[in-house]
């Protein structure tokens, strides 16, 4: 008799959700992926309410993933490397709080898993300036509009994707080639 598949989810902002959806879905071991909105007051923005920047809500990915195949502190490594956690409220071009860098935790584990990888990098001294990841509980997740679901997946010709997305996946593959769900 097969045993049921145990999952976890994570919510993680870094930047432009598109960015982190498209990484995520190539994961090993990651079953789902939705882009949201977390973090704010506003209860089922939109995502014009969103880039207007006055929800205090965050671009995030709701990350689902199997512990089994892939950890938690896989899941947090991958996020530190795909985006720049130094810089408050920002990532490149896109300005304001709703890009900042922030981990939505879940549970205790989820806290004490995300504020020790952080200290961890601190530590080894990988980044020159300050990280300034917000580690907040999550209040309530509200997945984006269905058009910005898979929007690199769908989208790849896009300008932004061009940009933006894409050498973030490229970087993901070379960092972590050994984390794809298939062989390029």
């Amino acid at each position: 008799m097969n045993q049921p598949q145990m999952t976890e989810t994570i919510v993680l902002g870094g930047g432009c959700f598109w960015c982190l959806e498209a990484v995520y879905d190539q994961v090993k071991g990651v079953t789902d992926v939705v882009s949201g909105y977390a973090g704010g007051t506003v209860r089922n923005p939109t995502y014009k309410q969103v880039c207007a920047g006055r929800t205090g809500h965050a671009e995030v990915v709701q990350v689902t993933f199997d512990p089994t195949v892939i950890t938690r502190r896989d899941i947090l490594e991958i996020f530190f490397d795909i985006h720049d956690p130094t810089t408050l409220n920002r990532q490149g071009h896109d300005v304001g709080t709703q890009y900042r860098s922030a981990i939505f935790y879940q549970s205790e584990t989820q806290r004490a898993e995300a504020e020790g990888i952080i200290r961890d990098l601190i530590e080894a001294g990988v980044h020159r300036s300050q990280i300034v990841t917000e580690v907040t509980e999550l209040d309530v997740f509200y997945p984006a509009e269905g058009y910005h679901q898979e929007y690199f997946a769908n989208n790849p010709a896009q300008p932004y994707c061009r940009a933006v997305v894409g050498p973030k996946v490229a970087k993901f593959q070379k960092h972590h080639a050994d984390r794809l769900k298939f062989v390029l």
